[in-house]
């Protein structure tokens, strides 16, 4: 059902196979149930399209899909799941969608990658992981949690390029888009609230052998359609550089979070 040039990942095609087309609204027409529970490494081929590596659930919404919005209640599997196992970054359990990390079971090297999201809410947790660091962000060439690209926008208002390798993060580039003052507790989050914004990216690897990282944002406040905040040539020799294809997807930190209309397109 893929053509040779093409794949597009909807989150519909949790229901659909790699559609040829993605429609406006692409992850799901009503309100239900989780569509995505979270599982292990080794069950994460539950859903052919889909793995929620962490978050709890991927709740349906009438426009398009959700992490958990608000807190669980006391008894919910998760709750009590998280609540042994990471109570700090969760708020004891209550709010897994905190560290939501989403993945793709297709793999892409050279590739476009969108997504449109709302921030409903910024939890403001007492982890030591809650900080200027956090956003809403894209994975590319996920190799494994400890090997891979990040693109995103973070909520101290830098849109930023990330590579994790072995590990260990570098800050590619970054570039401030959102204006004002971030502050842990006064004004946690710069990124605009209650309102649609979009993250495009594009990577490949160049004619030298290094790779093209590139940023969009769709957001009225930049202009009118997509523009580009940032782009940046990872140079480094080829042992610091991620060469092969690998998982897209979407990951949110330390807030209520609405996504529709995710796309990844294979040159």
């Amino acid at each position: 059902m893929t053509s040779k040039s093409s794949i597009f990942l909807c989150l519909a095609a949790l229901f659909c196979t790699n559609c040829t087309t993605a429609s406006k609204n692409s992850f799901f027409d009503d309100t239900s149930a989780p569509i995505l529970v979270e599982t292990s490494l080794a069950d994460r081929h539950h859903n052919p399209h889909w793995w929620l590596n962490s978050g709890g659930y991927l709740y349906k919404t009438p426009k398009g899909a959700s992490t958990v919005l608000g807190k669980l209640s006391d008894k919910d599997s998760f709750r009590l799941l998280y609540a042994k196992s990471n109570p700090i970054d969760t708020d004891n359990g209550y709010q897994p969608q905190n560290i939501f990390r989403l993945v793709t079971e297709s793999q892409f090297k050279d590739f476009t990658q969108q997504v449109f999201f709302i921030i409903k809410k910024i939890n403001k947790s007492e982890s030591p992981n809650r900080n200027q660091s956090n956003g809403v962000l894209l994975f590319h060439r996920y190799q494994d949690g400890n090997n891979l690209y990040y693109v995103g926008i973070r909520v101290d208002g830098s849109a930023v390029i990330k590579k994790k390798l072995r590990g260990t993060y570098s800050t590619l580039k970054s570039n401030k888009v959102y204006s004002g003052h971030y502050n842990i507790d006064f004004s946690p989050n710069l990124i605009p609230t209650n309102r649609r914004i979009g993250i495009k990216t594009k990577i490949s690897t160049n004619v030298k052998g290094k790779i093209d990282i590139t940023m969009y944002l769709d957001d009225p406040q930049l202009g009118e359609g997509w523009t580009q905040v940032l782009q940046v040539e990872d140079s480094e020799a080829d042992s610091e550089l991620i060469l092969k294809k690998g998982y897209a997807g979407i990951r949110s930190d330390f807030m209520d979070v609405i996504f529709d209309d995710y796309q990844a397109s294979e040159k």
